[in-house]
């Protein structure tokens, strides 16, 4: 399909002014703007096609290639980038998108986006391990952080006392260097200021004009109850200091939850495994277990318990995240085999076990063998 004449899309005649092309263009992008629009793929496209246009239309050599020779004047390899639409790249001649962007939208978000004076600082990671019980309860933690901090000498401007840094003369300020090809202008970062504008012509004894220092600071985190095994926890701006004045990075704090010597947990639930004599699961009887929270609770246990039986204790297991809600705990019970019998415990055994050879008193075990049988049964068929 054809391509639409650049300036019937932004919708003036060829003789308009610059000022008339980037009133339209404003117009335009303002009212087509992916933010204004989410979801519709026909804005998108539209605002594509009218950065292309203004793109091409607000650079005096491009707008004179290409009332001359039309859409003909980027295709065929003239420019073409590979990526865009028809060639079209965000990044071709001048600033493209980017330099548009800044002069358009840096108003219509409330004013020219400001030029940062150095990179943003880096983000920090912090693995920090806690119990099952500050897990459970939450806590206030503690940590000391080794990262860079703003120069207190400088004030984070690399620069000397009484100095300040100064306006590039390789960009004049712009942090963008440009070369022309053609037709074209290639926009590239200015090595020597970085791309920051501004360069340190006395730079701070303390930092070495990097505007940041290494220090270990100490910092308060806030553990809610309830957090898990991975979590993550994010304190803006905590991170490293930016260069030279630029905005800190954010610092993130990873929870490892240690393994607990009594409790298993299973999401919101807790697990715990518990011994019990041999004569208690026989007979029936009771026992005392602990809780997360660091009561005890009573479990009836009724006769005949087998090892591998569960108790719910319902509302005695780990706090859920932002609510007051509680999981269940499980209690698994682990029938004991006496050892080190003494000769009357082995004599009373026996004497138990001859008396006991009735149907019904194992069921598990009967149940097991007559399956057993069953088997060999069916091989000898």
């Amino acid at each position: 399909m054809a391509k639409q004449d650049y300036y019937d899309l932004l919708g003036v005649a060829k003789s308009a002014s610059a000022d008339e092309l980037k009133k339209a263009f404003r117009k335009l992008a303002m009212k087509y703007h992916p933010d204004r629009n989410p979801g519709s793929k026909d804005a998108e496209h539209k605002f594509k096609e009218i950065n292309e246009a203004y793109d091409v239309l607000r650079d005096d050599q491009k707008r004179a290639a290409y009332d001359r020779y039309g859409h003909a004047a980027f295709e065929n390899g003239a420019g073409r980038a590979g990526g865009g639409m028809g060639g079209f790249d965000f990044h071709f001649g001048g600033g493209g998108f980017a330099d548009i962007f800044d002069e358009m939208f840096g108003e219509f978000m409330g004013g020219r986006r400001s030029q940062s004076s150095g990179s943003r600082g880096s983000d920090l990671r912090y693995n920090l391990e806690i119990n099952l019980e500050d897990a459970f309860q939450g806590k206030q933690a503690q940590v000391r952080v080794p990262t860079s901090a703003v120069c207190d000498t400088c004030g984070g401007s690399g620069a000397a006392s009484g100095a300040a840094p100064v306006t590039c003369t390789t960009c004049n300020g712009t942090g963008q260097v440009r070369t022309q090809q053609g037709f074209f202008t290639i926009q590239r970062t200015c090595p020597s200021c970085g791309g920051s504008g501004k360069v340190i012509k006395d730079p701070c004894r303390t930092c070495s004009g990097t505007g940041r220092v290494r220090r270990e600071k100490t910092l308060q985190v806030n553990i809610p109850a309830g957090v898990e095994d991975g979590t993550r926890i994010r304190l803006a701006g905590e991170g490293e200091a930016g260069l030279r004045g630029a905005p800190p990075g954010d610092l993130y704090i990873f929870l490892a939850v240690a393994p607990h010597r009594l409790f298993q947990r299973d999401g919101t639930d807790i697990h715990c495994r518990v011994p019990i004599p041999m004569t208690t699961a026989a007979l029936g009887g009771s026992i005392e277990v602990p809780t997360i929270d660091g009561s005890r609770a009573r479990i009836t246990i009724p006769a005949g318990t087998q090892s591998g039986h569960q108790f719910r204790l319902k509302g005695k297991g780990m706090s859920v995240l932002r609510s007051p809600a509680r999981g269940d705990m499980y209690v698994q019970a682990l029938v004991e085999t006496p050892i080190n019998l003494t000769r009357k415990q082995q004599d009373l055994l026996k004497e138990f076990e001859k008396a006991g050879n009735q149907s019904g008193h194992q069921p598990e075990s009967e149940g097991f063998f007559a399956k057993v049988r069953e088997f060999f049964e069916d091989l000898r068929d």
